[in-house]
C-alpha cells in the first residue's frame, strides 16, 4: 500500500521553466489534498574567493537580500503562471516558502526531513554527460541520498514555445 501524501517539497532553482515542475507539484497536491513546501537553496560564497572578511560578509548579506527578493518575486510569478494555465489558485496549497543558504542537495534533504515531507518534486534540466560528470546534478544527488520518493520532472528546453515566466 502506498502511504498517503500529505506534504510535498517543491525545490526550485528559479530557472525560467521551474513552473513546469510546479504544475506537477500542484496537481499532486490537489489530487491528494496535500500541502506544498516551496524551497530554494543559495550556495554560499566560498571564503577563498574573497580576500577581506568584512567585504565577504557584506557581499554575502547583499547577495542574500537580493536573492530573497528575487526568490519571492519568482515564486509569485510561478504561482501566477500556473494559476493562469490551470484556472485554479495554488495559494491555498502552499504551506511554507523557505530560502536556505547552503549546498542545495544538503538543504533539500534537510528541509524534506524538517518539514516532514512525504515526497520531493524537482525539475531536472537533463544536462549532457559531460556537464553532469563535471558539474554534478542536484536532482541525481537528491535521488541517490534520500529515502523519500522523488519525482524528477524533465524541464522543457530553453527554446520551448511555452511562455512560463
Amino acid at each position: 500500500m502506498i502511504p498517503q501524501i500529505k506534504k510535498i517539497l517543491f525545490a526550485t532553482d528559479l530557472s525560467k521553466n521551474s513552473v513546469y515542475a510546479f504544475f506537477y507539484a500542484t496537481h499532486m497536491a490537489r489530487r491528494d489534498e496535500a500541502k506544498i513546501v516551496i524551497m530554494h537553496a543559495v550556495e554560499p560564497i566560498a571564503p577563498m574567493l574573497v580576500n577581506f572578511e568584512d567585504f565577504r560578509h557584506q557581499v554575502a548579506k547583499d547577495r542574500w537580500e537580493e536573492t530573497t527578493i528575487k526568490f519571492k518575486e519568482r515564486i509569485q510569478n510561478i504561482s501566477v503562471k500556473a494559476d493562469a494555465r490551470t484556472g485554479v489558485s495554488s495559494a491555498d496549497l502552499i504551506s511554507n516558502i523557505l530560502i536556505r543558504l547552503g549546498n542545495p542537495v544538503e538543504e533539500i534533504l534537510k528541509v524534506a526531513d524538517e518539514e516532514n515531507c512525504d515526497v520531493i518534486v524537482l525539475g531536472s534540466h537533463g544536462k549532457g554527460f559531460l556537464e553532469k560528470t563535471f558539474l554534478g546534478s542536484v536532482s541525481s544527488a537528491v535521488l541517490l541520498q534520500t529515502r523519500k520518493p522523488v519525482f524528477l520532472i524533465p524541464l522543457p528546453s530553453e527554446d520551448t514555445s511555452l511562455d512560463l515566466i
